[in-house]
C-alpha cells in the first residue's frame, strides 16, 4: 500500500465530544467519523484494524469446529415475543414497523433467530452438537452512547451458539468455546483476564467475562495473585471477615446522634470505628397475592465501611424484581426519616437480610427508628431476632479468596467478550427440541458466545497509548510497518531502495505501507505515530551512502542502524514471521 492511494486524514486536536483516551485518538487518527449519537463510519485506517481482528476471529472460531452463517440484523418480533424478551429488554430494543404494521426488532443480539433456525433444521440426536456463529451489525439503543466505540449504539459482534443433547455435551462446548477466546485474545497481543460473572438479561446457569486490563476500565476485576481464581465484582464472593460471633459485652443503649446520617459521622461522634457500625437498606419487593399487588418490606444490613452489591442482592429469592423504598414507604414502616433506620422496633413486618460479615458482629451499632437516634451495644438473638443471612456486598482487597489459596486484588477492565452457560432457557421456551437416542423428545442444551468486534479497538488502545498516540499490537494495527522515505520525490537513490525494500516486504508477507506523501519528517512521523504502526523503517541518503536503514520499534527510544541487505530479514524477525 502506498500512502499517497490511501485516505489519510489526522488531525492535531480531538473534537471536543471526544471523553476518553481510544476515542480522541481515534478520532485524531481518522479512524472513525460521528454521524449520529452513538454512530460511526468506520473509515479505511480503522476498518482495516476491525478486519484483521474478525480474520483472527474466525480463524480460531473455525478451528474449534464452530461454521459461520449470517442472520438478519432487522428480526420479526413474533421470535423475541415466544421467549419473552420483546417486554423484558426494555428501551435497549429499538423496534420498528414495516409498511404493513409488523413489528421488528434491530437485533442487540440472535439468540431468538438462531434457535428458530436450530429448530427448523435439527431433528435428531444424531445431528448434534452444532454451532453456529456470525460476525453482524448490532444495534442497542443506548440510554447516553458515550466513549466512542466502548459504548455506541451500533457495533459489530462476533456472537456463537452451541446446541448439544445434553448438559455434559453443554459443558464440553462451553470449555471449548472459552479455550478458543483465550487463543484469540492471546493472538490479538493484549493483555486479558477471563474472569467468572452473573449472567444478566441473557439467562442460564454460568458464565465468563473476558477483559482487557486498562487502568480506565469500567469494571472491577477481583483476582486472587497466588491461584487461578477470578470473577468480576458482580459475581465476585464475600467472605465473612470474622470466622464466629463474639459473645455480647455491652448492654442495648439509645443515644443521641443528631444530624449523624452516615455511618462515617456516627464513628466520628462515638469515638469508634467504622467498622463497628451497620448500616440499613431499605428495599420493597412487590408480589401478587389472590389476585392483588401486595408490598413487602425488606431491610438490608451490611458493615458500615462495606458497599452493597445489587447483583447479589436480587438473586435472594423475593428481590428478584426490588427497589429501594421510597421516603414515603420509609416512614410508613419504620416510623422514622431515612438515615436512622435499624432492626429494631419497625412499625410493619420486615424481613431482615444481613451481610456474611454484620451476622457474624457483635456490640454494632445501627439506627434507632428515630431521628438523631442510634443503639450501641445491639446484638443478636439478644436485641432483634436472627436474620436471614446472604451475601450482600462488593468484596474490597485484602478479602480471602473464595478458593481459600490467598487474598483478592482488584483491578479495572473493560469487557470485551462474554461466554454463557443458557441450558434450555431459550430452547424450552420456543420449543426447539430433538429425539434422543429411544426416540423420545428433549430440550437442545445451548451455550451463547460473544466478542465485541469493535470495541476491541478502544480497549485495545486503552492498554496501549503514549503521550504521541496509539501503540498496536502487531497482530491488529492498521499496517505492520511502515516505510519512512527521506525525500522520496527528489531523491532517485531514496527512491529506488525504497521501492526495492517494499517489494521484498511484500514478498515476505509483510503488511507494509510506504508513505510516498512527500512530508517533512516531523509530520510524517508525527501521523504514524498517531496512528500507531508498531514498525518503522526510515529510508536516507546519509545512511544509504553507508549501507544502512533506520529501524525503530513503535515504544523504542532510539533508532536502530540496520545494513539495508538485512533489514527484511530483521523485521521478520521482529514480527515473528
Amino acid at each position: 500500500m502506498r500512502a499517497s492511494r490511501f485516505f489519510i486524514s489526522t488531525l492535531k486536536e480531538a473534537p471536543s465530544d471526544a471523553e476518553i483516551v481510544s476515542h480522541k485518538l481515534m478520532m485524531r487518527a481518522g479512524m472513525i467519523k460521528r454521524i449520529g449519537s452513538g454512530i460511526y463510519t468506520y473509515m479505511p485506517m480503522g476498518l482495516r484494524v476491525i478486519r484483521k481482528v474478525e480474520a483472527i476471529i474466525r480463524e480460531e472460531m473455525n478451528e474449534a469446529g464452530a461454521i459461520e452463517l449470517l442472520m438478519p440484523l432487522v428480526q420479526p418480533a413474533e421470535l423475541w415475543q415466544e421467549t419473552g424478551r420483546w417486554d423484558k429488554m426494555g428501551a435497549e430494543l429499538l423496534r420498528l414497523k414495516d409498511r404493513h404494521g409488523r413489528d421488528f426488532a434491530l437485533q442487540p443480539t440472535s439468540e431468538e433467530v438462531v434457535t428458530d433456525v436450530v429448530r427448523s433444521e435439527i431433528k435428531s440426536y444424531r445431528q448434534l452438537p452444532v454451532n453456529f456463529y456470525h460476525i453482524q451489525t448490532k444495534f442497542r439503543d443506548e440510554r447516553r452512547p458515550r466513549f466512542g466505540l466502548m459504548r455506541g449504539r451500533e457495533f459489530t459482534m462476533k456472537d456463537a451458539y452451541s446446541f448439544d443433547r445434553d448438559v455434559a455435551g453443554m459443558q464440553v462446548s462451553y470449555q471449548t468455546m472459552f479455550d478458543a477466546y483465550v487463543k484469540i485474545f492471546t493472538r490479538f497481543g493484549l493483555k486479558f483476564r477471563a474472569v467468572a460473572a452473573d449472567n444478566g438479561a441473557i439467562g442460564g446457569t454460568g458464565s465468563h467475562e473476558f477483559h482487557v486490563i486498562a487502568g480506565t476500565g469500567e469494571d472491577a476485576l477481583v483476582y486472587c495473585p497466588t491461584s487461578d481464581y477470578a470473577a468480576n465484582m458482580e459475581a465476585a464472593e464475600a467472605p465473612a471477615l470474622s470466622a464466629a460471633r463474639g459473645a455480647a459485652t455491652q448492654a442495648l443503649a439509645k443515644v443521641s446522634t443528631p444530624g449523624t446520617t452516615k455511618c462515617e459521622a456516627v464513628a466520628k461522634l462515638l469515638g469508634i470505628g467504622l467498622d463497628k457500625t451497620v448500616k440499613s437498606i431499605a428495599l420493597t419487593a412487590e408480589k401478587e397475592v389472590d389476585g392483588k399487588v401486595v408490598k413487602e418490606n425488606w431491610l438490608l444490613l451490611l458493615r458500615g465501611d462495606h458497599e452493597l452489591n445489587e447483583v447479589k442482592v436480587s438473586k435472594i429469592p423475593g428481590l428478584g424484581a426490588f427497589r429501594f423504598a421510597t421516603e414515603a414507604e420509609i416512614l410508613e414502616a419504620y416510623g422514622s426519616v431515612p438515615g436512622y433506620l435499624g432492626p429494631i422496633g419497625a412499625q410493619q413486618p420486615v424481613t431482615v437480610v444481613a451481610d456474611r460479615t454484620v451476622a457474624n458482629m457483635a456490640d454494632f451499632v445501627c439506627g434507632a427508628n428515630a431521628a438523631d437516634y442510634h443503639y450501641t451495644g445491639a446484638n443478636w438473638g439478644r436485641d432483634l431476632p436472627e436474620p436471614v443471612v446472604a451475601d450482600l456486598r462488593n468484596v474490597v482487597e485484602g478479602d480471602a479468596a473464595p478458593d481459600g489459596k490467598g487474598v483478592l486484588a482488584i483491578e479495572r477492565g473493560i469487557e470485551v467478550g462474554h461466554v454463557f452457560q443458557l441450558g434450555t432457557a431459550y430452547s424450552a421456551a420456543m420449543n426447539a427440541v430433538y429425539l434422543d437416542e429411544k426416540g423420545q423428545p428433549a430440550p437442545m442444551q445451548m451455550g451463547c458466545y460473544g466478542i465485541g468486534v469493535t470495541r476491541i479497538l478502544g480497549a485495545a488502545i486503552e492498554q496501549n497509548f503514549d503521550d504521541k498516540g496509539i501503540v498496536w499490537p502487531d497482530a491488529i494495527a492498521p499496517f505492520e510497518l511502515v516505510l519512512c522515505p527521506m525525500g522520496y520525490d527528489r531523491s532517485e537513490l531514496v527512491k529506488a531502495e525504497t521501492d526495492r525494500l517494499y517489494a521484498a516486504l511484500l514478498a515476505a508477507g509483510v503488511d507494509v505501507i510506504v508513505d510516498d506523501r512527500g512530508l517533512r519528517p516531523g509530520a510524517m512521523f508525527a501521523d504514524w505515530e498517531l496512528v500507531g504502526v508498531p514498525h518503522r523503517v526510515v529510508i536516507g541518503e546519509r545512511g544509504l551512502k553507508e549501507g544502512n536503514l533506520e529501524y525503530q520499534g513503535r515504544r523504542d527510544a532510539e533508532a536502530t542502524a540496520v545494513p539495508a541487505a538485512d533489514m527484511v530479514a530483521f523485521v521478520k524477525g521482529k514480527l515473528g514471521k
